[in-house]
């Protein structure tokens, strides 16, 4: 074997150990964790491999965790329809409007992007605490108050997943329906809107999981019985441990790969490093 053959093949099976070591440091804990939830008992700690199979854990998950999940769907799905019915005007207005800022603009519907959760919940508890002061309605613990502040945590990934797409074709397509007589709604129902719906789609979708696991902002606006299923876990592990947790999160973590194929397969993943 030639010298050249043999830095080839190094350098193939170096990448390939790498490629390796990746894929084991991202996917071995959730491998452990549903592996686990199969090992039903009674220790306040973790074995792995189980010890025993057995589907106890998700035939005995707590009725409280059910609701947790209830309730991160529900507002996950409103979420994503708030975010939508904002981001998609303000992606139209950022792409064919003539104003100017553009990128200025851009970059405000980015802020939330970068602020921190933590800092983002407690400003919209401050912000309900001080609307409740004023008009006796608290919307901290309730479930309008969480999908707000889900909508204005959400909305960047719409905007960001929907303007690249409108970007790629060109606006000739709504002047020639428009020409032809159809109206700005009737141009958008039948030609822009089916145009951009691999973007809405993906956005929509990315806005509900990014709402579904959210814990820094839903830690500060929840409270008994209204709190989101990721709330839920975080303070079940601070009391004790339970294997059901981990099956719970366990099925989540099947939901949500289910959705992420979803996306793959109608807008691709680059999607979201457009989003970015």
């Amino acid at each position: 074997m030639n010298p050249s053959a043999r830095s080839k093949l190094i350098s193939s099976g170096s990448r390939s150990l790498i490629l390796a070591a990746v894929y084991i440091f991202l996917f071995a804990p959730i491998i452990i964790v549903m592996a686990t939830s199969f090992d039903y008992g009674e220790r306040a700690y973790v074995i792995f491999p189980p010890e025993r199979f057995t589907f106890d854990a998700y035939l005995n998950i707590p009725e409280y965790i059910e609701n947790g999940i209830y309730l991160s769907v529900g507002v996950g799905i409103s979420a994503a329809l708030g975010a939508s019915l904002i981001g998609i005007p303000a992606a139209l207005g950022i792409v064919r409007s003539d104003i100017p800022g553009k990128s200025l603009i851009m970059t405000l519907f980015r802020i939330p992007l970068q602020i921190p959760g933590v800092v983002m919940g407690l400003a919209f508890l401050q912000a309900y605490y001080a609307i409740g002061a004023a008009t006796d309605w608290y919307a901290n613990g309730t479930y309008i108050g969480l999908v707000i502040a889900h909508i204005f945590a959400a909305t960047p990934f719409v905007i960001g997943a929907v303007v690249p797409v409108l970007q790629r074709f060109q606006p000739t397509l709504e002047e020639a329906a428009q020409t032809l007589g159809a109206s700005r709604m009737t141009t958008f129902r039948k030609i822009t809107l089916p145009l951009i719906a691999p973007g809405v789609f993906a956005g929509s979708l990315y806005a509900f999981m990014i709402s579904f696991g959210d814990v820094p902002i839903a830690i500060f606006l929840s409270k008994p019985g209204t709190s989101t299923f990721p709330v839920e876990v975080f303070f079940a592990l601070e009391q004790e441990f339970d294997t059901t947790i981990l099956a719970a999160s366990t099925l989540v973590v099947i939901f949500s790969l289910m959705v992420l194929l979803i996306i793959q397969r109608f807008s691709g993943l680059d999607v979201f490093v457009r989003t970015r």
